[in-house]
């Protein structure tokens, strides 16, 4: 009575399972990772995943995607959105006034001073200290970052001075990165960096404000568009 079953059959419980997927590798996809609270680095207790995630964000210095932290913490993509929305929204509706915020900006989520705290952390970071930029280099920053990219000639042309000094104190803050050659002139071409999306609070080149309002003849820039 048994000859015509066949026990094995379309019972491959292994059949289109990737055994060489990690949780990490579904975590970066948006997919469940199983036994994540229990095995691995989130603590299984509630509010495990806001606790790391907050945890982490104390401690890095530059901004972290939520897709880095989903991989690090090996959870779905968007829990992590949810508990950075979540972050946010108790850093600013709780009962008291904090003095950081969580805030996304070039490229990433990272905790910042409070805007209305700014007074007393410039007093603290700028005493004794020369930390501000000349009035020359933040000219010369607002001419790459709205010409980019764009060599140092160039950028002399648009100021009227030298440039050279100004330039370097840049590169050497981070501010702003070499892009390459100019194809035509064999200039060096500087662009501005991620740094400096960070440090403006930006996400991207396109949040920088209007330039036209600040400039009333712009046919003086297009003057010097052929000068390297």
């Amino acid at each position: 009575m048994t000859d015509d079953v066949d026990s094995t059959a379309d019972v491959d419980s292994t059949a289109d399972v990737d055994t060489a997927a990690t949780p990490a590798d579904i975590a970066a996809a948006g997919g469940p990772v199983p036994g994540a609270a229990a095995g691995g680095p989130v603590p299984g207790e509630p509010g495990g995943l806001l606790g790391a995630v907050e945890a982490i964000l104390m401690v890095t210095d530059s901004p972290v995607s939520g897709e880095h932290l989903a991989r690090v913490l090996q959870v779905p993509v968007d829990e992590v959105h949810q508990a950075l929305t979540q972050l946010v929204e108790e850093y600013t509706t709780g009962p008291r006034r904090r003095g950081f915020e969580l805030r996304e900006a070039g490229g990433g989520w990272r905790l910042y001073s409070a805007p209305a705290y700014a007074d007393a952390v410039q007093a603290f970071v700028l005493e004794g200290q020369t930390a501000r930029l000349t009035q020359a280099a933040l000219e010369t920053l607002a001419v790459i970052a709205y010409r980019q990219p764009v060599s140092r000639g160039r950028i002399a042309a648009i100021r009227g001075v030298n440039v050279d000094s100004v330039v370097r104190t840049l590169l050497t803050r981070g501010l702003i990165e070499e892009a390459g050659v100019d194809q035509e002139g064999g200039a060096m071409l500087y662009r501005t960096s991620a740094y400096f999306l960070e440090r403006m609070g930006l996400r991207s080149l396109d949040d920088l404000p209007p330039l036209a309002p600040y400039l009333p003849d712009l046919d003086a820039l297009d003057d010097v568009d052929g000068l390297a």
